[in-house]
């Protein structure tokens, strides 16, 4: 976005630097990578960035101020995954926003979603590492936010995983881990932290503890939890533990499960205004309703008042081309209908209609040049909060796609696309050449 920075990258690409940064990953977190890795970053503003950060931060202050939201949201937990314990706050957010073409012609910030999980901290600090040393980027580029450095990046990360304990008591749990594509940012987060990347469906009962069991095959007691299983795939799979997910155990967790639930695509039309009540209205959020609101009436009015182009009736044959069908606790895209009709939303039996949203589609504006064409950005602002501290924007990841989907799995057969890194740039920031390389 920054024209300059921009076109001397293009200028100054080799193949052969693209490559090393291929294999260097690899051999930084210890396993191939699975899902393509854009050949660029992007260089940004840092203002942008900074703007990005607040607005996540002050949606997630409203839903938590909000007792009716946070009510509404434990409700949606299903039967089976309400985990004991309470927390004030979520120990990990995500906001991801689209760059789009405001009325006015400027370049505005939308949300496209919130999320209270973990992203790839680990993997995401190499990444843009990688970028940096491969193509010998300018080191004065700034990679983390709120003013962190890397050993400050790191010791957030440590205070919110591992917390006061031992790190040989702290697992970072998933559903079969060393088949997932985040695999690179487990290893690297288990590398940094000294801690253990432990399959969920190997913990075991001792008591009311839970314990892995170490290479050599000995018992180990878990004091806290990185959580990394997500709910939507161990129901999808069926994933069956060796505990009751339900019962009262002696472990913290860091980023308790139900957090996944609290805040999630289900704060999307109480953000966007659709529903009233005591959580105000932001601009940047999309309108929204939630499916059996659209179909019962108040949600389609809702968004044709908040400038949505709808029929001014529902009609059976209708083709509601502004608006997205959405799961609300798929990832990765999953299950997103592009364009729905109506016929295709009343078909949704009305017992699951709860687990849906539409939204306004928004048309993200291709803001990075490649010699592809020009190509659209996603940004995600990554949070981490520990239990007795802030909520701290850490890092930020970027999505590159020309395609209707943004995400990693959408854009394979392309190039000049996929998991990406931004580089801010400030104001009054010097760098040491005019152009972002050494």
């Amino acid at each position: 976005m920054i024209e300059q920075l921009r076109r001397a990258f293009l200028a100054n690409f080799r193949s052969q630097a693209y490559q090393e940064l291929l294999t260097e990953l690899e051999r930084t977190c210890g396993t191939p990578i699975r899902f393509r890795v854009a050949e660029t970053p992007v260089f940004l503003p840092s203002c942008l960035l900074e703007e990005l950060a607040v607005t996540g931060r002050e949606l997630t202050e409203r839903l938590l101020a909000s007792q009716r939201y946070l009510a509404a949201a434990e409700q949606a937990i299903p039967s089976g995954y309400r985990v004991k314990g309470r927390f004030s706050h979520p120990n990990f957010m995500t906001a991801d926003f689209a760059l789009v073409r405001g009325r006015s012609g400027d370049l505005e910030p939308k949300l496209v979603e919130l999320q209270a999980f973990p992203s790839v901290f680990g993997y995401q600090a190499e990444l843009a590492a990688g970028y940096r040393r491969a193509f010998g980027l300018d080191p004065n580029l700034e990679i983390f936010l709120s003013g962190l450095t890397e050993e400050g990046y790191w010791n957030l990360l440590r205070e919110t995983i591992v917390g006061p304990h031992d790190p040989s008591e702290v697992v970072l749990t998933e559903v079969d881990p060393e088949n997932q594509k985040t695999l690179p940012d487990f290893r690297v987060t288990a590398e940094r932290l000294g801690i253990a990347v432990v399959d969920i469906a190997r913990l075991e009962a001792v008591g009311n503890r839970l314990a892995y069991r170490d290479p050599r095959g000995r018992q180990v007691l878990i004091r806290r939890i990185y959580n990394r299983a997500i709910a939507d795939e161990m129901m999808a799979k069926r994933v069956r533990l060796r505990f009751d997910l339900e019962a009262e155990w002696d472990v913290e967790w860091a980023g308790h499960p139900n957090w996944y639930f609290r805040v999630s695509k289900f704060a999307l039309p109480w953000l966007s205004g659709s529903l009233g009540g005591d959580v105000k209205a932001h601009p940047c959020v999309p309108p929204a309703a939630f499916l059996e609101d659209f179909l019962a009436g108040p949600g389609y009015e809702a968004l044709r008042e908040s400038g949505v182009w709808l029929p001014e009736r529902r009609e059976a044959g209708a083709v509601y081309e502004e608006l997205l069908l959405k799961p609300l606790y798929s990832f990765a895209g999953k299950g997103i209908v592009f364009a729905p009709s109506d016929a295709e939303l009343s078909a949704i039996p009305a017992s699951e209609r709860g687990q849906y949203l539409v939204q306004q589609r928004m048309q993200f504006e291709p803001t990075v040049e490649t010699p592809e064409g020009m190509t659209q950005a996603e940004i995600r602002i990554l949070y981490a909060w520990p239990d007795d501290g802030q909520m701290t924007a850490a890092i930020s990841l970027v999505r590159l796609g020309r395609g209707k989907m943004m995400g990693v799995d959408h854009n394979r057969d392309m190039e000049w696309v996929g998991a990406s890194a931004a580089f801010g740039v400030g104001n009054a920031q010097k760098l040491e050449k005019s152009t972002p390389f050494r």
